[in-house]
């Protein structure tokens, strides 16, 4: 069995879930080209944008899985943004069957971030707790806004018409970092690719029902592992 991943963004997607799939599926080796996959392999690539990732890069891979006859799984990772992820999915779908395109034997997975990924890293309750002291502005302000340490990250909204949802969660994230004597960035991003950090967003789902579009993803894993 081998998966090929195909993710939105540039830079984090590719490290956070490169980083992400040692510790959800380790009987996974990944492979630096697409062809080389043989059992238990992945391959991760980015599209470099929506809708790049839609309209180009989703026929390229179909081509490219069913050339090698070694992949049954296309999952698809991009960001919801201002859409909702059943619209980012069924746009997904339509232009499929508008193009023409024949999935089968290829099961696609479409894995939609809710609002974005810096959204799903707002949920580790250990990197932030809004109780603690001497928090500074614009991080006070924030949580005064929406307490994303006892609210649901994916239903916080943008703050101020300056942003953009993905903007806002992104900047959130940058602050909670910074609280920490840290930092955070597209480029850079750090503690959200470690093993502890994914543990802490596992418990969240589990524990409140959060972060649900995540969830979809950490599932997906699990049922690829119940299949070894």
């Amino acid at each position: 069995m081998n998966i090929y991943f195909l993710l939105e963004g540039r830079s984090t997607e590719k490290k956070v879930y490169g980083a992400w799939l040692k510790y959800l599926l380790p009987e996974f080796q990944r492979v630096k080209s697409y062809n080389d996959a043989q059992d238990h392999n992945y391959f991760l690539i980015s599209a470099h944008g929506y809708p790049s990732i839609i309209h180009e890069y989703i026929p390229d891979a179909i081509n490219r899985i069913k050339e090698t006859g070694q992949y049954q799984y296309l999952v698809v990772c991009l960001d919801a943004d201002e859409d909702t992820v059943e619209s980012k999915k069924q746009e997904i779908f339509n232009f499929i069957e508008e193009s023409q395109i024949e999935l089968d034997p290829i099961k696609l997975i479409p894995i939609i971030q809710n609002r974005c990924i810096e959204t799903w890293f707002l949920g580790n309750c250990k990197m932030f707790d809004s109780r603690q002291k001497n928090i500074n502005i614009p991080l006070s302000e924030y949580v005064s806004y929406y307490d994303v340490s006892i609210q649901e990250p994916e239903l916080m909204g943008h703050y101020n018409e300056d942003y953009n949802h993905a903007e806002f969660h992104a900047a959130y994230l940058k602050e909670i970092f910074k609280a920490k004597n840290s930092s955070y960035s597209k480029k850079y991003p750090r503690d959200a690719q470690r093993e502890y950090y994914l543990r802490e967003l596992i418990t969240r789902i589990e524990k409140q029902s959060h972060l649900k579009s995540l969830k979809e993803f950490i599932v997906f894993c699990e049922f690829i592992r119940s299949q070894l």
